[in-house]
């Protein structure tokens, strides 16, 4: 809530107050996040606020949006670490719409690429993998 003299919250700020609900257990995975007329009554924010911080959360891979039903705290999941050799290269990229489909990856989560020295390319979900660099 927003009280006389005080800063209004910015999307980013408002991302942060749920985060930090998340990460510390207050919501948990599959609780749905308050709508986002709710978070604007609330925090004193404007929709287009609310929405902006919701999708911060989505892109972040913290959350995602269930048709019908509203934005839910997402699983979370230890990433797995993948060592790649001194000779790889690595690089990120969007993913395309069928990738994105292929690896249940969330909006705005990049799609992590090693291209290995005979051409050929593995791709990694950076919400799922840590690639490492493997000693020689």
């Amino acid at each position: 809530m927003i009280y006389p003299g005080q800063r209004p919250l910015g999307y980013l700020a408002l991302a942060d107050l749920l985060r930090d609900q998340i990460t510390d257990g207050q919501l948990r995975p599959g609780a749905r996040l308050p709508s986002e007329r709710d978070l604007a009554q609330t925090y004193g924010v404007a929709a287009k606020t609310a929405r902006a911080a919701l999708m911060q959360l989505r892109q972040e891979g913290l959350a995602w949006a269930v048709v019908g039903y509203g934005v839910v705290v997402r699983e979370t999941v230890e990433p797995v670490r993948v060592a790649i050799g001194p000779d790889d290269e690595m690089t990120a990229r969007p993913p395309t719409p069928s990738e994105r489909e292929q690896h249940e990856m969330p909006e705005g989560v990049p799609l992590l690429v090693v291209i290995h020295p005979d051409g050929t390319q593995s791709l990694y979900p950076a919400h799922l993998y840590r690639l490492t660099a493997r000693p020689d």
